[in-house]
């Protein structure tokens, strides 16, 4: 055993002031700070005030199911934790060890990362950080020398406006705060990988020139590394281990933020957030309600465990003891229990009421509606956050998946939800990469059925509701590429996983990646060096076919930070645990690489301008009254309508697909030839008036002057490339 032995006792006991509502977490009063915690089947839980090592403890008093009590003198900035003595039962699921300082679940702020000792376990455990003894025995090692505290905070409304950017105009740009900026050539040193570095005017002059109108971040809440992680002396580098729903994750702020302390870091966030709504754009924060950093029964003991881990997490009815786990993590937080899903919405408001940010992406989002083995529609944390006076005007994301029972539910999540659409990720990868190698190997590639359906914006999935047209096409969160798998570099450079550097073997990331490397494994050529000429043209093309397919279907498209400059994690498609070059941006810039960026700088440019590209509601392939033309229609190569048979037909591999633009803007015509061979195509009459040419994936830069093509005219499709047409 090492480290001090934790010695019982308090210094007094404190009520909750008369007349004041009970308010989770640390709430700053006219004399002092009041203190509230959910901590149902405890014994006593006292609240532990820091002033450097030295330690206070007030014992709190129990009010229903949470402990309340009113200390005179705290101010902002104190640092608290707190200590819950209740029964030591492992077996039955109760976790209670007064000897573990533990984080407030509702903690503004946290004063930095736990270290990774024994002393941060309830039971006792080796140096390898194993089950000392079974049944397990209590550890009496005072855990508070190596764990975080909470900083006492106001509230203070943030001062900003929200863009509250219509979903028919957005398109999210997905980055991790530390990953776009630590190889920035525009910032300063101590800039770098921070908060303030993506808040500075280049970095944000970066996303309006690209023509992105909101940034999904990467978790930034405070977060702390899994233990098998930082044996290999690696990091969570993504930051899906949430230590904490309140506090930001210290370490992505500014050196001097650091120093001066938690409040300067809440500030640096602050002021990213203002900065990008000055310019028009909004946050999204990744967010991780389903699971916390302690992992399961033999992990550390950091907040809720020591709290009450049958009040906050799901367990097995007929093993208590057992951690019922949907998120692959260890451990699963329990959408039935109340204090669970006020805290995620609490967690919600504060970050929008205080903090700014215009939305969120619920990571593994089947575990926030989950009864059990159940998923429900319905659930009630959707239907608070639905109905919310302050989360109802924000953006909410689903990632539809957790790895339980029934745990795909792409497209049945509830309005105003949205929802990123693996189906529309697989059949677009599918049609231009993974058919396109089975195609050079003499296989055939499947038939257009799918495809044609996640263009028109997946109506099958997202077109059920209580309304008519369902949740609409831009409920369908479209992707190809994003921080979870390859990179879009990689898709076409990469025909298997080379997760080496995460030393697990392989065995993590997944396999069905639907890739294909043109021929040739990986970035270099058969000599070591260079690739051949005729692999490098082709993913350069296929990358520009999937980011037209991305940019131009119906639906909310999502681009992966690097896409649009190329960047490659060398194979790695699971590189949460890199946090070096491998994930950074690189910046420096190839010829190639910077008229990708053009190309995409263009595409979201006539998504932006031409309303036709970016339909609010589904089609109905019908006409209106004041338009001839049907707002959708499907064509062959002869310019005819598709017959129902080619539908079925994996030897058709050419689409045309005419939209109308009505009265207010022009008609838009896809192309797309996904053939190995060039095929000689008759554009649709259409209204009868020319087609112009504005993008063809076979250039590498959009062109100023296009080609005009009367309605009927014959030409021909280059084999593997699309062309986008507008007419009026």
């Amino acid at each position: 055993m090492s480290g001090p032995v934790y010695r019982p006792g308090v210094d007094g006991a404190v009520r909750p002031q008369p007349g004041t509502p009970l308010v989770p977490g640390a709430t700053l009063t006219d004399t002092g700070t009041a203190f509230v915690v959910a901590a149902p089947n405890a014994a006593s839980v006292a609240v532990c005030l820091f002033d450097g090592s030295k330690e206070r403890r007030f014992a709190l008093t129990r009010v229903g199911h949470v402990w309340a009590g009113h200390v005179d003198g705290v101010r902002a900035g104190t640092e608290y934790g707190y200590r819950a003595l209740g029964p030591w039962n492992p077996a039955g699921g109760m976790y209670f060890n007064p000897a573990k300082l533990l984080l407030d679940p509702y903690g503004r702020a946290v004063t930095r990362t736990p270290e990774l000792t024994p002393a941060l376990y309830a039971h006792t455990v080796t140096n390898q950080l194993e089950p000392a003894t079974t049944p397990w025995e209590q550890s009496h090692l005072d855990s508070a020398p190596v764990q975080a505290r909470s900083v006492v905070l106001p509230d203070q409304p943030a001062h900003t406006a929200h863009p509250f950017t219509p979903w028919a105009r957005t398109v999210v740009y997905e980055a991790h705060v530390k990953g776009m900026t630590r190889l920035a050539p525009w910032l300063p040193e101590e800039l770098r990988g921070t908060y303030a570095g993506m808040a500075h005017p280049d970095t944000i002059r970066y996303l309006k020139d690209l023509g992105v109108t909101a940034v999904e971040l990467l978790p930034i809440h405070a977060k702390m590394s899994e233990p098998h992680l930082a044996s290999k002396e690696l990091t969570n580098y993504w930051g899906y281990s949430t230590l904490g729903y309140f506090a930001p994750e210290p370490s992505l702020a500014t050196v001097a933020a650091q120093e001066a302390g938690p409040a300067a870091v809440v500030a640096e966030v602050k002021q990213m957030v203002d900065a990008y709504h000055r310019a028009g754009l909004e946050v999204i924060l990744d967010v991780v309600y389903n699971h916390t950093a302690e992992g399961g029964p033999e992990g550390p003991t950091l907040s809720w465990r020591g709290l009450d881990a049958s009040a906050y997490y799901m367990r097995d009815p007929g093993n208590p003891g057992h951690f019922v786990d949907t998120t692959g993590t260890g451990n699963t937080l329990d959408f039935r229990r109340q204090d669970v899903v006020r805290m995620a919405l609490d967690s919600m408001r504060y970050w929008v009421r205080v903090m700014g940010v215009d939305g969120f992406r619920f990571d593994l989002a089947v575990t926030l509606a989950r009864k059990g083995d159940r998923f429900d529609t319905n659930h009630p944390f959707y239907v608070a956050a639905a109905t919310d006076p302050i989360l109802e005007h924000v953006k909410l994301f689903n990632e539809p998946w957790d790895v339980g029972p029934n745990g795909w539910q792409t497209g049945n999540f509830p309005e105003p939800t949205a929802d990123w659409n693996d189906r529309f990720r697989d059949s677009v990868r599918a049609f231009w990469v993974s058919d396109r190698g089975a195609i050079a190997a003499g296989g055939a590639g499947g038939d257009m059925r799918d495809l044609a359906t996640r263009l028109a914006g997946s109506a099958d999935m997202f077109g059920h509701g209580h309304y008519p047209g369902g949740r609409g096409p831009n409920a369908s969160v479209n992707l190809v590429t994003v921080h979870d798998g390859f990179t879009l570099r990689d898709l076409v450079s990469y025909n298997f996983k080379h997760n080496e550097a995460n030393g697990e073997e392989g065995r993590d990331g997944t396999a069905n990646n639907r890739s294909w490397n043109h021929g040739v494994e990986g970035d270099a050529g058969p000599d070591g060096t260079s690739l051949p000429g005729n692999v490098a043209v082709q993913r350069k093309q296929t990358i520009r076919n999937l980011l037209g397919t991305l940019l131009l279907s119906a639906g909310t498209p999502l681009l992966l930070a690097g896409d649009e400059i190329g960047h490659t994690q060398h194979g790695n498609n699971n590189a949460y645990c890199q946090d070096n070059a491998l994930t950074w941006t690189n910046w420096d810039l190839a010829p190639w690489q910077k008229e990708l960026r053009a190309t995409v700088r263009y595409l979201i440019g006539l998504r932006r301008e031409h309303r036709v590209l970016r339909p609010a509601h589904f089609y109905t392939f019908m006409s209106e009254d004041t338009d001839a033309l049907p707002d959708l229609t499907w064509y062959a190569e002869n310019g005819e309508r598709m017959p129902e048979y080619r539908w079925f037909d994996r030897a058709n591999r050419l689409l045309q697909m005419l939209r109308s633009g009505h009265s207010d803007d022009v008609d838009a015509l896809l192309v797309l030839n996904g053939a190995p061979t060039r095929v000689v195509t008759s554009l649709p009459q259409g209204r009868g008036v020319p087609f112009r040419l504005v993008w063809d994936s076979t250039w590498q830069v959009p062109r100023g002057r296009n080609r005009v093509y009367r309605a009927g005219a014959t030409t021909s499709m280059a084999p593997f490339s699309m062309r986008l047409y507008l007419a009026g």
